[in-house]
């Protein structure tokens, strides 16, 4: 029997509560850990549903840094698509791309980035115009009628699979429509997006790219990474996503922690309208010095010493690892 997190575990959400401690989240228990020995089917699919579950209690009500765990999540994804697409960047060139560049167009591992980002930061939704967004920023064709797909992925969210099965489900077919090199990065896209719904969250979670991946999912006297199209495909995604919300728990006790220090320190801010780079920062992966000097109104130089005062503090870090260009976040 597959453990199942939509029911009675995850009930339709209230209405909206104040954002929760930061101290509310708690380590993730060993007995939810997958063991990447473990072989068994329902193994995979335990854990997965049961890092599932407690990663749901850490996004709702939305704690503070939810924003900033969603975005560092889709940069990991970002970059593991642009190894999965054979593109150069790593977290680092994606970062700078984003974050620093002027360019209206970052080039194919920008807009990499873009599509992960704009999964985290938007409500989940299922259309057409969702769906062709995400293929113009993989620069894929379009999956033959989007619209006949969206009533496809809507009829797989009656049926009464698990949410990892509806996702796997979701993925496959995806995959098999859209015929670029792209579609894996795209499969893994809409997966996160039906998972998402059936687990009645507020926005997606980028997860299932994180750990496609991982060694311990390969699989065959080749050691051949998982594929939407290969036979034990569920088990795997069962078992990336148990692996990906357990690492997202784990990056969430630590934003937790450092989110917390950074609104104890808030106070202590004397820089006028601080309290929108501190918004910026609990929202963001990172933050340079640039965009936090425009969005509250602080000239260049007083935003570089806010930062500067930050890191003095202990509320944030720098990032970048550069004496200048830099880039800070919690």
């Amino acid at each position: 029997m597959r453990f199942d997190p939509s029911d009675p575990f995850f009930p339709a959400p209230a209405t909206r509560a104040p954002p929760q401690s930061p101290l509310n989240c708690q380590s993730l228990p060993r007995w939810a850990r997958l063991d990447p020995r473990a072989g068994e089917e329902t193994v995979a699919f335990f854990a997965a549903g049961a890092s599932l579950a407690l990663l749901d209690r850490v996004l709702r009500p939305p704690p503070p840094f939810a924003g900033a765990l969603r975005q560092r999540l889709a940069l990991k994804a970002a970059a593991v698509s642009a190894k999965i697409l054979r593109l150069r960047e790593d977290e680092a060139a994606l970062r700078d791309a984003e974050h620093l560049a002027a360019a209206e167009d970052p080039g194919p591992a920008g807009r990499l980035h873009r599509l992960w980002r704009s999964l985290a930061r938007q409500d989940a939704r299922c259309d057409a115009e969702r769906l062709g967004e995400a293929l113009r920023l993989l620069d894929a064709p379009a999956a033959g009628d989007l619209g006949a797909l969206v009533g496809e992925l809507r009829e797989l969210m009656n049926a009464p699979d698990d949410p990892v099965t509806l996702a796997a489900t979701a993925a496959a077919r995806v995959y098999r429509l859209c015929p670029s090199p792209e579609r894996e990065v795209f499969a893994a896209w809409t997966a996160d997006v039906l998972l998402a719904l059936r687990l009645r969250w507020e926005r997606p979670v980028p997860l299932l790219m994180t750990k496609i991946l991982e060694p311990s999912l390969r699989r065959g006297p080749a050691g051949a990474r998982p594929r939407p199209d290969h036979s034990d495909w569920p088990q795997a995604v069962a078992r990336a996503y148990a692996l990906a919300a357990g690492d997202a728990h784990a990056l969430a006790l630590e934003l937790s922690r450092r989110s917390e220090k950074l609104l104890a320190t808030s106070p202590k801010l004397r820089a006028k309208r601080s309290s929108c780079v501190v918004e910026l920062l609990l929202a963001e992966d990172c933050v340079a010095a640039s965009r936090a000097a425009k969005c509250s109104g602080l000239s260049d130089r007083a935003a570089r010493r806010l930062f500067d005062r930050l890191v003095d503090l202990g509320a944030v870090r720098e990032v970048s690892g550069r004496p200048s260009f830099r880039l800070y976040g919690l």
